[in-house]
């Protein structure tokens, strides 16, 4: 929604639209009524200027010539241009808070019942999604008008939440705290969550006020489960406000998170807060109406969606409804939806039209355009740019913001990126109006483009695409190769046709399924060049994304092949070397051994035993593309397996001690690295004694157990239960360099060896191991090359593992560490090695005794 204050410094209340960015005459976007003529190119091919911030949960407004953005845990943003942004909040900081003064005293209001260092926000006070907009109405204490308002939300659990409202005269504050107006979470009788003093009663909240002045009829029956507790499945989690204006000047908000779906309140303009619709109903096409939360507009039956974002669009006539599904975390496949409706309170509907409101037992994955997903235009041998490629992970609750002057749209967003863990910064990408009315999206950020008149010859050429689909998941989408041929066939990985529809727009047929949007020449902040792009969405609602290669023969792209064709270092060989099969451009890598017995066709080594002499051979790829190829030769020496040295032992022999006696003893700590007392006791192990965690305490081991790129670890395992996260064995040089190895990890809940989070690394075991049950785990590392075992047996081989132990100031521990669930279980005969161990060392280790 457009929120903006005249140059003049005369404030003007939001102006709502959705503005089409081009209209061009003749239907170059498609549009039966265009008239405009298309955007100029950009002039200059300087490269844009970026500055990256992280502000999770952005909503957008925009003061005079500035740009803002508010996002969760009191984080802001602001930027002249869209691309260089500059944070000035301070986050909790109390008193003194940027936006808040003193929060824990101005907040106090919302806190009373959510938020400040309650339950789940414990250490914090979960203070989430704020939304900020001019408004010219409010009476301010004084009786002088206008006001900015935020909007922001409280929560101590997944229910019990608040919305809060306060209100500046100028867009950084302070906010003065007016009022809290939607609660959610309370039950029927009291009761209390865990770490909390809050009794949930619903006569505790303001609730019982509005009963009593007669705006609503009393609680409603249907708030509660049978045993009382709030029934979060139809009825919402009051966060995520949004506010906006319709066509006749009413003010309304729409808020929510999963639980029970989105809501839509209507706000009384001269104060800010709701006007309770007081009874329950139905709308004409049967979606709730509740007396207190208003009317359901999308999600329900505890189906992921939130981040709710209405706005305008005075062409085409529709409210757009922006919400987001799956979990924000890096594995938890955020991705953005679309729904569109001509009434500002529904019925809200996708391109299939389906309703946004979701029938009872219902997957909601196949409901609502998918904007942006989990993608990455992968980076194969020959390509341009450096490292893995393009790509974003979890991208979403976004806002949206269309420029009155231009009609230029922009969708805003966070998001985090393929194996850089939990790291998130502030994206704005433009967005474009298709010929069925519906906003597709840019595949790169905003980088100052306009839309400009294009001929064929720009448009054909080769092609990374991307199709978003339309699923709710962790998997990363990767590029396909297609070609857009000047017959306007479409080849490649894909067949189909395309063609072009006046001066921008772009139609196409891949598979069978039409595709509509527009082609845009836009700065690829990855290859560091201006591409040519196109943004379609299928009449099924899939986005898809087009991003052009420079021309190039068969012959250069073979040239460009064989450049970055590398194998590493190949003079000590001790793992299976993975030999790429394909490079840029579909082109052919085929391999060849001159002595399998060293190295197969497929890379597979086979490594002399303890005391033999290392072995050679050379492996030779034929690089071929078209009628073009050529050969790159590489000699590999495939090193003996050697004997690793132990270093450190701890049997927990009803002590911690290092039966080496070369290193410190190790000492009980509490549920994390950081925090004292715990408790441990000794139980019978797989050789004498085992030590035996609790579940709230953990083991300190001495600095420098491990201060090298060549180390083995084992030890047995006997879990009690199996908690997501929770390691056994961890160490770290700091908070984004560590490992840990994880009885259930978050692939597919498998056993594994995590590191993280510069980079990102998962060594899973294909397998869960058993609880109650005495199980061998151990892990090699050999500069790079990761081995884990389970039971002496391999079950995982990889490369390019981190090298984290730098030198020996690194944390180490048992059980525990910085941020997860604490072990609990008993952990035996802890062994250190330099050195990585070979397999039949693992396997005697593995042998009880």
């Amino acid at each position: 929604m457009i929120r903006r204050v005249e140059a003049n410094g005369i404030k003007r209340g939001f102006l709502i639209t959705l503005a089409l960015l081009l209209m061009i005459a003749g239907s170059s976007l498609g549009m039966s009524n265009a008239s405009a003529a298309p955007y100029e190119q950009k002039k200059t091919q300087d490269a844009p200027a970026f500055s990256e911030v992280s502000v999770h949960d952005p909503s957008i407004v925009k003061d005079g010539d500035t740009y803002y953005v508010f996002g969760s845990h009191i984080s802001a943003a602001k930027s002249k241009d869209l691309k260089s942004w500059t944070s000035f909040a301070n986050g909790y900081t109390t008193p003194g808070n940027t936006l808040f003064g003193d929060l824990s005293k101005n907040l106090a209001g919302s806190f009373t019942w959510a938020g400040e260092n309650d339950s789940d926000s414990k250490g914090g006070f979960s203070v989430w999604a704020p939304d900020v907009f001019w408004n010219e109405h409010y009476v301010n204490d004084n009786g002088t008008k206008g006001a900015y308002m935020i909007y922001y939300s409280a929560s101590s659990t997944y229910i019990r939440s608040a919305i809060g409202v306060a209100v500046a005269p100028q867009i950084e504050g302070p906010y003065q705290y007016v009022d809290t107006i939607i609660y959610t979470g309370f039950t029927k009788d009291s009761a209390y969550d865990k770490d909390s003093k809050v009794d949930k009663k619903w006569t505790n909240t303001p609730i019982q006020q509005l009963v009593d002045q007669g705006k609503l009829q009393g609680p409603r029956a249907g708030w509660f489960n049978a045993d009382g507790s709030y029934a979060n499945k139809m009825f919402p989690n009051a966060i995520d406000p949004a506010i906006f204006y319709d066509t006749e000047g009413r003010l309304w908000m729409t808020y929510g998170s999963w639980s029970g779906g989105i809501f839509l309140l209507e706000l009384d303009k001269a104060t800010g807060k709701p006007i309770y619709p007081g009874r329950d109903g139905t709308t004409k096409d049967g979606r709730l109406i509740d007396r207190y939360f208003g009317t359901k507009i999308a999600g329900g039956y505890g189906e992921s969606g939130e981040g709710p974002y209405i706005e305008y669009n005075k062409e085409t006539g529709y409210y757009y409804l922006f919400v987001t599904y799956g979990g924000l975390g890096s594995d938890g496949g955020y991705n953005m939806r679309l729904f569109r409706s001509h009434n500002p309170s529904g019925p809200y509907k996708d391109a299939k039209g389906q309703n946004a409101v979701l029938p009872a037992n219902t997957k909601n994955a196949a409901f609502g355009n998918k904007l942006i997903g989990n993608f990455l235009f992968n980076s194969k041998m020959g390509d341009p740019g450096e490292g893995i490629g393009y790509g974003y992970v979890s991208p979403g609750h976004n806002s949206a913001y269309t420029d009155p002057d231009n009609g230029q749209m922009f969708v805003v967003f966070h998001t985090r990126f393929p194996q850089q863990g939990e790291k998130h910064e502030l994206r704005i990408h433009q967005m474009f109006m298709n010929q069925e009315g519906w906003p597709v999206v840019a595949p790169y950020r905003y980088g100052g483009e306009t839309l400009t008149e294009l001929d064929e010859g720009q448009v054909v050429g080769d092609y990374q695409y991307i199709n978003h689909g339309s699923d709710t998941s962790a998997a990363i989408k990767q590029a396909q190769f297609i070609q857009l041929k000047a017959d306007h066939t479409v080849t490649g990985e894909l067949q189909g046709t395309w063609r072009k529809v006046g001066d921008a727009s772009v139609q196409l047929t891949l598979e069978g399924t039409v595709f509509d949007g527009v082609f845009i020449r836009q700065w690829d902040d990855y290859t560091k060049q201006y591409v040519m792009t196109f943004t379609v969405v299928s009449k099924t609602g899939e986005m898809a994304w087009g991003s052009q290669f420079a021309p190039s023969t068969d012959a250069t792209v073979i040239e460009s092949v064989y450049g970055d064709l590398d194998l590493g270092d190949t003079s000590r060989v001790v793992a299976n070397v993975s030999l790429p099969k394909q490079g840029s451009r579909q082109t052919s890598i085929t391999w060849k051994s001159s002595d399998p017995n060293v190295i197969s066709d497929t890379g597979e080594v086979k490594r002399p035993e303890i005391g033999e002499k290392a072995v050679s051979a050379t492996l030779t790829a034929t690089i071929s593309k078209g009628e073009s190829s050529k050969s790159k030769a590489f000699h590999i020496t495939v090193s003996p397996y050697e004997m690793a040295t132990l270093t450190a032992q701890y049997k927990f022999e009803n002590n911690l001690e290092d039966s080496e006696a070369a290193f410190a003893n190790g000492e009980v700590i509490g549920d994390r690295i950081d925090r004292e007392g715990g408790t441990v006791t000794y139980t019978e192990g797989t050789s004498g004694q085992a030590v035996l965690l609790d579940g709230k305490s953990g083991i300190k081991l001495p600095q420098g157990i491990i201060s090298s790129s060549a180390y083995s670890v084992s030890l047995w395992v006997h879990p009690s239960e199996l908690t997501l996260y929770t390691p056994t064995f961890f160490g770290a040089m700091d908070s984004n360099h560590w490992i840990s190895l994880l009885p259930k990890g978050p692939e597919g809940e498998n056993t594994m060896l995590w590191s993280g989070s510069s980079p990102w690394y998962t060594g899973s075991t294909g397998m869960k191991i058993k609880t109650n049950e005495w199980t061998h785990l151990a892990f090699t590392v050999d500069n790079g090359v990761l081995s884990v075992y389970v039971n002496g047996k391999p079950q995982f081989a990889g490369t390019g593992f981190p090298d984290v132990f730098t030198s020996k100031t690194g944390t180490f521990s048992l059980g525990v560490n910085w941020w997860d669930p604490a072990f609990k279980g008993a952990i035996d005969e802890l062994s250190i090695f330099a050195g990585a161990l070979p397999p039949s060392q693992v396997a005697g280790l593995a042998k009880v005794k």
